[in-house]
């Protein structure tokens, strides 16, 4: 029986002795490397937090004690020490979330993972408690570059203002988000982390000698520096190291810990527990520590991988990112033609594809940290200092820059560019991951162009048109592999025809047109050829917005109308296409389909289209529908 078999729930890890808590770690890696090997993960961020979670469960009393992590792609040792060991359908229907989840257990808390939200989170809930008289402390562990957002420092200003909050902040300080974490605020903390690198090494004579150095120039007595030096003084409750910023906002600072030892953590946390006010305990941690592969992988470590065989790391199928690899190839090129492109992105500089250009062009291409907000009126202010600039992000994290985009760029007319990688149905990563909101979003923006390519030489042409053409445009793209290429039958000024069916040579009734925007077109068209009796057209308009008024007049000579988005269908193109229609009083069937209005359960993709009726039977279906309607009507 292994000692894992033990733990069922946090108190059982309490009654473990140190040697015992040791192993236990060491087990729980070898879980995590076996386990999400087989069904993929965020393997690298949980490897690092092994033992730092391990400790918080030791000290503190969830779910009486409230725990978050931020980001929650943190969390899966928490998941294994509050009784969730099943890890055979991770990031599956049915099994378990990639994140927190409340539907899993009491003791989660935070679920959709968009970064910098727990200390907010935190505040709120032990003001709450503290409102209400209720006993308890909240830790907040934020780390993987979480402390890079903007949100966080609103919530620590906040949190600075009541000394009596019981608080406490855990930075998980591995220096990276995806990649090496970026800013100003981390320029401080690498000083403060040499300490930990030394005592790790033994080097305790040079260690000793520069922090009693350091200390000092600091104003701090140097018996009091060797007293710091050697570690935590059991029941201190003041400040052990000064790491600047922190004590500027009067909050209590414990540390550098080394996140790998458990009983470092456990008295950082006992203190911070103990103190009743805001504490940070700042651990010093490694990304893919313990598995050889992830620590040798420079690039992020194992931040995220797809299944991979446990002994060497590699992976199990090739790479599916083939619209990512279009962008960046496509990106690059234009960045040696143009020399006023620029990219950004926020903390995802190789996922989205900005990696090739920076390669080339290191001064071209910034990476803001995880700071959505701050990327998209920064390239306001590229624009005009007279530079393209190319926002690449996850679409799911455009929905945290809306103001931005309405306000800051769309309301200023600037040439600005935002490309959204995953958009739509993601499925794997859970009900906040779905890019499925930026369409709904793009309709509400005046003078925003949106491009959805359906393959990717209509990625590589609408790339091109954006970076060129005056004002915003947005390109939106999905996750995996490209389709093949699905070449027009003939160009129409204002959408491109793809499909037509034999009916309409020999058949006088008007045809239904058929809209799939972007990557849906080829759904539409496999659903037309089902249904070889309806005549049909099948278009897709390339650029979605604005509405053409070539696509009505189209709209204006058939049947019927049916239209078919991977986003929200309240609101989305097939809604903004209605609207123009009912605007010039053409009055006709016409059914839009597309996500509904509900955060999506963890599944994967084709089983999350066949849920919202956007497969090719659920279309064939709807078109067969449609077509009976109008001849009823």
């Amino acid at each position: 029986m292994t000692l894992m078999d033990r733990v069922n729930s946090p108190q059982d890890v309490r009654n473990f002795s140190k040697a015992e808590l040791e192993q236990l770690a060491q087990e729980i890696r070898t879980f995590l490397v076996n386990h999400v090997a087989q069904t993929g993960g965020h393997l690298g961020p949980n490897l690092g937090v092994v033992e730092l979670t391990i400790a918080l469960h030791c000290v503190f009393d969830s779910p009486k004690d409230t725990i978050l992590f931020d980001t929650g792609h943190q969390s899966y040792v928490h998941k294994i020490l509050t009784g969730r060991k099943d890890f055979s359908h991770l990031r599956e229907r049915g099994g378990l979330s990639g994140y927190a989840s409340r539907a899993e257990s009491e003791h989660d808390v935070i679920e959709n993972s968009h970064a910098t939200t727990a200390l907010s989170w935190a505040d709120g809930i032990a003001r709450g408690r503290k409102l209400a008289g209720q006993l308890g402390n909240v830790v907040a562990v934020i780390g993987d570059g979480a402390l890079t957002g903007g949100m966080a420092w609103e919530a620590l200003n906040n949190i600075a203002e009541d000394p009596d909050l019981p608080l406490v902040i855990v930075v998980n300080d591995n220096g990276r988000s995806y990649a090496p974490t970026v800013g100003g605020f981390m320029r401080r903390l690498p000083p403060v982390r040499k300490i930990d690198e030394l005592r790790m090494n033994r080097k305790y004579e040079e260690f000793l000698g520069w922090g009693k150095r350091t200390l000092m120039r600091a104003g701090i007595p140097g018996e009091f520096a060797y007293d710091a030096l050697r570690g935590l003084k059991r029941g201190m409750k003041d400040v052990l190291f000064d790491a600047g910023i922190f004590d500027s906002l009067r909050i209590k600072y414990v540390g550098p810990v080394d996140g790998h030892d458990i009983s470092q953590l456990q008295e950082a946390f006992t203190l911070a527990r103990n103190y009743g006010g805001p504490v940070v305990v700042h651990a010093v941690t490694e990304k893919g520590r313990g598995y050889e592969p992830a620590e040798q992988n420079k690039a992020d470590h194992f931040h995220a991988v797809g299944r991979i065989h446990p002994e060497t790391g590699l992976p199990v199928e090739p790479s599916r990112f083939g619209w990512t690899t279009v962008f960046a190839e496509e990106m690059r090129a234009l960045a040696h033609e143009d020399p006023k492109l620029v990219g950004i992105t926020a903390a995802m500089m190789l996922p989205v594809g900005l990696g090739p250009m920076r390669d080339d062009f290191p001064d071209r291409v910034f990476d803001v940290g995880i700071a959505e907000q701050h990327a998209l009126t920064m390239s306001a202010g590229l624009s005009f200092a007279g530079f393209r600039p190319v926002v690449a992000l996850y679409a799911t994290f455009m929905n945290r820059a809306f103001d931005q985009l309405l306000m800051d760029v769309a309301l200023h007319h600037e040439n600005v560019t935002i490309a959204l990688d995953r958009a739509g149905i993601t499925g794997s990563d859970g009900p906040s991951h779905n890019g499925m909101w930026d369409l709904a979003i793009a309709t509400e923006i005046p003078g925003l162009k949106v491009a959805v390519p359906r393959d990717g030489e209509r990625l590589r042409s609408a790339l091109r048109q954006a970076v060129v053409e005056p004002g915003p445009a947005l390109i939106r793209y999905p996750k995996g592999p490209l389709p093949a290429e699905l070449p027009a039958i003939r160009q129409e000024s204002g959408y491109s025809v793809l499909y037509e069916n034999p009916a309409l040579a020999s058949d006088s009734a008007k045809p239904l047109v058929l809209i799939g925007f972007g990557p849906m077109a080829a759904t539409m068209i496999a659903a037309a050829q089902e249904n070889p009796e309806i005549p049909v057209i099948v278009v897709d308009p390339e650029w979605a917005l604005p509405i053409t008024a070539q696509l009505v007049d189209l709209v204006g000579t058939s049947a019927g109308v049916l239209t078919l988005e991977d986003g929200i269908v309240n609101g989305g193109l097939g809604a903004e296409l209605a609207c123009a229609v009912h605007e010039r009083n053409i009055v006709l069937p016409m059914q839009n389909l597309g996500i509904s209005k509900e955060f999506l359960s963890t599944a994967d993709r084709a089983e999350l289209l066949a849920d919202q009726g956007m497969d090719t039977q659920s279309v064939s279906a709807a078109l067969r529908e449609l077509w009976l309607s109008g001849h009823t009507h």
